[in-house]
């Protein structure tokens, strides 16, 4: 099998309860899905219609109520809170609407963090760092702090953080939506350029101008995936819903 056939994730009969008094609301009712290396996936849905929660399904931030979810082979979960935490940290990377960065840190001091929580050498770490904020445009931004950069340059501070530890997914959750529309697709030009390199990126959206730019686009409505398609050159996808 081939680095780009390999299933990185794989949910099965995957649901989400959330007690509210006599009542419970089933936030997910029954994923299956599969993603694989190299895929380029926005999930589209209205608002309560489960995208966030299957985020944190997928980003290890929350355990399902009911069914699997199998993590390069590893079923997460079962796994407790400081083992999905390992996982966050090794595996996964996160870019968020509000960029969350440190406003104490620099450019650089941002992107290290992740590397100080898997202990890595601080030289070592500092020379990744700044690679990376050349590679997203910032190298000459280093030892300045949020409050002295754009949004657009924030978000690439938060991007360059997002794959030090050379994670098997990348997640975005309206990586875009605090950003004028040219920042915006500057934005979403470095992820065209990510997944191009080999990463794979998921996509949180209610843009449907964003969702035409990747390949496979999962719909959710209702917690449930209410379509997933697959566009011309691109693989063909394996999801369901009950």
């Amino acid at each position: 099998m081939s680095e780009s056939d390999a299933t990185i994730i794989e949910l099965s009969g995957v649901e989400k309860h959330y007690p509210m008094g006599d009542e419970v609301l089933r936030a997910l009712k029954g994923i299956d899905l599969k993603i694989h290396a190299g895929d380029y996936i926005s999930v589209l849905g209205p608002s309560g219609g489960g995208k966030s929660t299957l985020l944190n399904i997928l980003g290890c931030l929350d355990q399902p109520t009911l069914g699997t979810y199998l993590l390069e082979g590893r079923d997460v979960s079962v796994l407790g809170d400081d083992d999905l935490s390992a996982v966050r940290g090794s595996r996964l990377g996160f870019i968020f609407q509000s960029y969350n960065l440190i406003p104490q840190l620099t450019v650089v001091e941002n992107i290290q963090v992740p590397m100080f929580y898997q202990g890595r050498d601080e030289a070592e770490s500092y020379q990744v760092a700044a690679e990376l904020a050349e590679k997203v445009g910032l190298g000459h931004r280093l030892s300045h702090r949020p409050n002295e950069l754009s949004g657009g340059q924030q978000q690439r501070v938060a991007i360059a953080r997002s794959i030090t530890n050379d994670p098997a997914v990348i997640f975005a959750d309206e990586a875009t939506g605090n950003l004028d529309s040219r920042s915006g697709g500057e934005i979403l030009e470095i992820f065209d350029e990510l997944n191009d390199s080999g990463k794979t990126l998921v996509m949180i959206t209610h843009d449907e101008a964003m969702a035409k730019r990747t390949p496979r686009v999962i719909r959710l409505r209702d917690g449930q995936i209410e379509s997933d398609e697959c566009k011309s050159g691109a693989r063909s996808a394996s999801a369901t819903a009950v």
